[in-house]
Formats: structure tokens, C-alpha cells, sequence
């Protein structure tokens, strides 16, 4: 099965996002601005907010208001289920409309995901001695750049670089170049691994 995910908007985002570099802060300046993405991600602000997207978005909401993130998915097939089909709803509701133009670049906060390597970074925060925070996408269209980011409060931060190529007016394709585990006085590098 394909990874999903359910991101919303953090903050909202200028046209124009500094790069990080190694040199940036543990948070990069598109976090002052901000950003999103998923493997397959669905919720847009561009879909038009008549009554039946609002109400299939609502019930989607709804379905994962009491699903940690994922991590209680993982152990329900049936919920996982209607979760998936509510994010079909969403979608079909959304076909024929550009989700991959410059409104995707943005932050997004994710609110639920199948992705097993984040739910499993997720429910194993505790052995940084601390719980995961936002997880977030900070996707910049015109730089063709996808970050993966999450927050281990107060000073860890797990950060995946990725090269985005637009695939179609709806589908964004990936490809990981870098990745590092920062804590408040130290980094370690990781092999990025991965596309979709």
C-alpha cells in the first residue's frame, strides 16, 4: 500500500524562501515562513470549500481526531480503512483541480499519517529523553525542494532534504538527498533513503 498522509497548513508562506544550508539555525528560515507534503497527500485549501468538501473533510477529521498521528491505525485494519476511504472522498471532490502550483509551498503540520519510518520515529521519541513535536513538510515549488522535518522538544530536530519534480497537476515526485539528527549540542548525519 501506498504511504498516506494528512497535512495542514502551519503558517502561511511568501513567494520567495531562503535555502537552508548547514549553516542555518535548528530551524530554518522557511519555518518563519512555511510549507507541506506526503507520499500521498490530500488536504488543499485550493479545493473549493463548497458544503460537500466541507462536510467530507470534516468527517475525515473527524476519523483521525483520536488516532495519535497514526499510531493507533496501525493496530485498527477497520479504521484504517474508513480513513483511507474518507481521503478518497476528499480527493475525488478535489479532481480536476492544480494542487501542485506555488500554493504548495508552504508548511505543512502532518495530523496523520501511514508512513511506518515517522510513526516509528514518532512512538519512539522517549529514547531522545523527550516526545515528538510538529512533524512537518516544507515544500518550495519554485525551488524544487521538499524538507521532512520532526521536533523533539526543547532542541532535536530530525531533518530529511529532498528534490521535488511535478509529476502531474496533482502528484509531486520526491527523491531524499540528505538527512541529520540534531540535538541542542550535537548533529549526526544519516544516509538519506528514499523516493515516491
Amino acid at each position: 500500500m501506498t504511504a498516506r498522509g494528512l497535512y495542514i497548513p502551519a503558517i502561511p508562506t511568501p513567494n520567495h524562501l531562503p535555502p537552508f544550508t548547514s549553516k542555518s539555525p535548528l530551524f530554518p528560515p522557511p519555518f518563519g515562513h512555511h510549507h507541506r507534503f506526503s507520499a500521498t497527500t490530500l488536504t488543499r485549501s485550493s479545493l473549493t470549500d463548497q458544503p460537500q468538501t466541507l462536510s467530507a473533510k470534516s468527517h475525515l477529521l473527524t476519523l483521525i481526531s483520536d488516532q495519535e498521528r497514526g499510531l493507533n491505525t496501525q493496530s485498527n485494519p477497520q479504521k484504517l480503512s474508513q480513513i483511507i476511504q474518507a481521503i478518497d472522498a476528499v480527493a475525488e471532490l478535489g479532481r480536476g483541480t492544480t494542487t501542485t502550483d506555488d500554493s504548495l509551498s508552504a508548511t505543512w503540520r502532518m495530523l496523520w499519517t501511514t508512513e511506518k519510518e515517522q510513526l516509528y520515529i514518532i512512538k519512539n521519541a522517549s529514547v531522545f529523553g523527550t516526545k515528538a513535536g510538529d512533524v512537518l513538510q516544507v515544500i518550495d515549488v519554485q525551488n524544487k525542494t521538499l524538507n521532512n522535518v520532526i521536533t523533539f522538544p526543547p532542541d532535536g530536530v530530525f531533518f530529511v532534504r529532498s528534490t521535488i519534480e511535478i509529476a502531474s497537476s496533482q502528484r509531486v515526485n520526491f527523491r531524499f538527498t540528505s538527512a541529520v539528527l540534531r540535538g541542542k549540542n550535537w548533529e549526526l548525519p544519516l544516509p538519506p533513503f528514499g523516493q515516491g
